[in-house]
């Protein structure tokens, strides 16, 4: 009976251990369902190799911020999508989905539509610098998967946000 004892408390810690696991933790530094694939060794390369999706989210960037209540991109974030969309040209085997975000303020439908917005403004951004829209997709998860969780500035505005996953290879059609 001890012995039970002890393999349910065992089960117990690890189910809360695997729940206790950031989306950083499980899914890449952005919490993006799939973009742990290829972020190290491996079939996909790793950071120094300029072809590999590891490359792209640390040295290209893979996100852009945006600033309350709006869907228009700074200059920063032109920067930075201009870099996405040149290592998007140079490597055609990579598709991308681009993942608009909001923070915690807000009601949920106005969260996911806010989103919405911003992946669209960063998938057209992309499209107009020659990434053929086909390799593109875009998904909101409006305030749903903060990347940082408080009810300050500091954390809604890391929240405010489009991050570009790139998929392991291409999309099969």
């Amino acid at each position: 009976m001890k012995t039970l004892g002890t393999i349910a408390v065992l089960v117990a810690a690890l189910g809360l251990s695997a729940c206790s696991k950031t989306g950083a933790d499980r899914f890449g530094a952005d919490g993006g369902a799939g973009a742990g694939a290829g972020y190290g060794a491996g079939a996909n390369g790793a950071y120094g190799d300029p072809s590999s999706p590891a490359y792209f989210q640390q040295a290209v960037g893979d996100r852009v911020l945006f600033l309350v209540d709006q869907s228009s991109l700074t200059a920063t974030a032109q920067e930075t999508l201009y870099k996405q969309a040149q290592w998007l040209l140079t490597n055609s085997d990579y598709k991308a989905v681009i993942e608009g975000h909001a923070d915690e303020q807000g009601t949920r439908e106005y969260n996911i539509a806010l989103g919405a917005r911003r992946a669209t403004a960063v998938r057209d951004f992309l499209i107009s610098q020659g990434v053929p829209a086909t390799r593109l997709e875009t998904v909101s998860y409006g305030k749903e998967r903060p990347i940082a969780v408080c009810s300050s500035e500091d954390c809604y505005s890391q929240n405010r946000r489009a991050v570009t996953v790139i998929s392991g290879s291409a999309f099969s059609s």
